[in-house]
């Protein structure tokens, strides 16, 4: 599947030069799989005139929409994963592999819902052989060091070891629409932004298969990383540490823990180089949206699209009588 979509340079660098001049940059990236997963499973029926089954496409554009109602960003851009890393493979063969297939239904899905991106000027990106999360830490470490703001949805915690002023968090799960800053990762982990990548390698994730350290859960990690700051300094120090059941126990498992702390990691290197000027927010192709609503049924949607151009043709008109 082609999700190698992004918005041609011309048009993108034009309205990125005029987002500039209204104040500051906010780029708004989706993890693309994490969303449409959520969208197919908040949506249990729906299918198009034709019996093809739309739950992810309807659910990923109403939450994405949402999104940018409520983010109101200057730049958007949707990554997709393009395979898992071969690094972290090497070193946990097992990674990821408890995962289960993608439901048929979904995959079928995934190719339209980047046929809607394209119709609504949104950037959508994937690197083969490349994890979403590591393309996401790599363009948001590229978007903080141009001075920009940026939110990333995504349910993912390992994302937690990106926050800073600048970065924050939105997960789909969370119904309140919170933004998940520094002061909410140290409330929900007991440890700064800063201290993540440690931590998760101590408990270990479930979700990615990576085992952590028996005896250590998360308010021991989060008590060692406060004493000793990180995980270079706990085995520095490791006869500091009062408890002899978990002092024994990072004993014994200081090879997997290091190990951890490079599954952890996010690959701010691993490239990824989409202009970031391209992904300025643009009008959509409304003729083509049309025409994908109309062979999905989305009757409701078609509706707004034409709301939409109804206000915008009505402002042009006032705005030009004004002049």
């Amino acid at each position: 599947m082609d999700r190698h979509a992004s918005v041609e340079a011309g048009s993108g660098s034009a309205q990125a030069g005029s987002t500039l001049a209204h104040g500051q940059p906010k780029l708004l990236v989706i993890d693309g799989h994490c969303y449409a997963y959520r969208a197919f499973f908040a949506i249990r029926s729906l299918s198009s005139p034709t019996g093809a089954a739309t739950n992810a496409i309807y659910g990923f554009i109403r939450m994405l929409m949402k999104i940018q109602a409520q983010i109101q960003p200057t730049h958007v851009i949707v990554v997709w994963d393009g395979g898992l890393a071969q690094e972290r493979m090497t070193l946990l063969p097992g990674y990821k592999a408890q995962r289960a297939e993608m439901p048929s239904d979904l995959e079928a899905q995934l190719d339209h819902i980047v046929d809607y991106l394209r119709g609504a000027n949104i950037a959508s990106y994937m690197k083969n052989g490349c994890e979403a999360d590591d393309c996401i830490a790599a363009i948001t470490e590229r978007a903080v060091a141009a001075g920009w703001d940026v939110v990333i949805g995504t349910s993912d915690k390992d994302f937690m070891q990106l926050v800073s002023p600048r970065v924050t968090l939105l997960n789909p799960h969370d119904k309140t629409g919170t933004l998940v800053g520094v002061e909410q990762v140290r409330a929900k982990t007991g440890v700064e932004p800063t201290q993540i990548v440690d931590w998760l390698s101590m408990i270990g994730d479930s979700v990615d298969n990576i085992p952590g350290v028996p005896g250590v859960g998360p308010k021991t990690a989060a008590d060692l990383l406060h004493q000793f700051g990180s995980v270079n300094a706990l085995y520095a120090r490791l006869g500091e540490v009062r408890s002899e059941r978990v002092r024994g126990s990072l004993e014994k498992s200081a090879e997997v823990l290091r190990r951890n702390q490079r599954l952890v990691q996010l690959h701010v290197e691993a490239g990824c180089e989409v202009p970031l000027e391209d992904l300025a927010v643009r009008p959509v192709d409304g003729e083509r949206l049309r025409e994908l609503f109309s062979v999905w049924g989305f009757k409701r949607l078609s509706q707004e699209l034409e709301e939409a151009r109804m206000k915008a043709a009505d402002l042009f008109v006032e705005h030009a009588g004004a002049a």
